[in-house]
Order: structure tokens, then sequence, then C-alpha cells
């Protein structure tokens, strides 16, 4: 009887496996929303990573977080390095680009996975409003293909985007 359960398991694990390696070897999330304020009211809360904690869902997971500012003091070459819970994890971000209408931020996880990412924010004025539309793209590692099986990692991280530009655009409209 030992011996069915035990293959069965094995079956199993080979089944999960096999299916995950069939996912896709990239992600990309991606949320937007229209904020009442020009692209030029709403970039300086993305250029600058201490106002981030104003509208970041994450930031909010852990009070306690160890935070590290460095570089710049905003645009370009601004760094920010965070260590906190296993919710929070920890990892760093540095803004490679900013234009008028747009800030590329490079992402990268330490925990709970080593991963980088490719973070755009996109501006598209529309009338007197501003469509902002967040993206992260990166390598879908094994892990990350094996969550992918048994949560819907696009629902889950489109949360926090959502969240995030729903406190964002709070922000933006109030100055």
């Amino acid at each position: 009887m030992l011996l069915y359960i035990l293959i069965g398991l094995v079956v199993i694990i080979a089944a999960v496996l096999i299916m995950a390696s069939t996912k896709p070897n990239t992600v990309h999330y991606e949320r937007s929303i229209i904020i009442n304020a020009p692209p030029e009211r709403i970039l300086p809360h993305l250029v600058d990573f201490h106002k981030w904690a104003a509208w970041s869902p994450w930031e909010k997971m852990d009070p306690g977080m160890k935070r590290d500012y460095s570089g710049a003091a905003s645009g370009r070459g601004a760094k920010y390095a965070w260590s906190g819970n296993g919710k929070a994890g920890e990892g760093s971000m540095e803004v490679l680009g900013v234009t008028t209408d747009a800030v590329n931020v490079d992402l990268r996880f330490v925990k709970p996975f080593k991963n980088e990412c490719d973070v755009w924010f996109r501006c598209v004025p529309e009338g007197p409003n501003t469509k902002l539309t967040w993206t992260m793209n990166g390598p879908n590692l094994f892990m990350g293909k094996v969550m992918s099986l048994f949560i819907n990692m696009d629902r889950m991280i489109g949360k926090d985007f959502e969240s995030g530009l729903a406190e964002l655009k709070k922000q933006a409209e109030l100055n």
C-alpha cells in the first residue's frame, strides 16, 4: 500500500513539474487608471522614492520595514532598497529614465525569490485627465511557473497595482 502511495506522489509531482515547464518564460502585469491631473502633477510621485510610502501598496505591508535611499534625490539615478517581513520581502529599485510622459524603474527582488523586472509608468493625456499605465515585465522563473499553477499571479499582482494606482490618483489629485 505504501508503495502505491509513493508512486502516486511521484506521478503527481512529475505532472506538476511538466505542467509548470509549459508556462511562459516571461511575465507581464499591467493596470491603468484615469487621473484628473496632467502628467507633470503625477510624475513627481513616481520619480521620488520618498513619496512612494504615500501610495505604494507594498509599503503598507510592513510598517517596520528597513528603507535605504541613495543616489539622486529623485529622477534618474534615484535608488531605494528595502528589507522587510515575509510579505514585503527584500529588494531594490533604481530610476533608469524619466521623460515628460514616462518613468522607467529597474526592480530587483532578493527575497522571497531573486528576480529582476522592468517597470514602466506611462502617462497618456486624455483631455484634462491622464491615463496612467503601470507595467512590470520580467522572467518567469521556475518557482513562479509552479506557483502560477495554483495562484492567479496576474490577479494577485494586479490587485496590488490597482490599489497603488488608486492611492496615487488621490495623491496626484490633491496637489
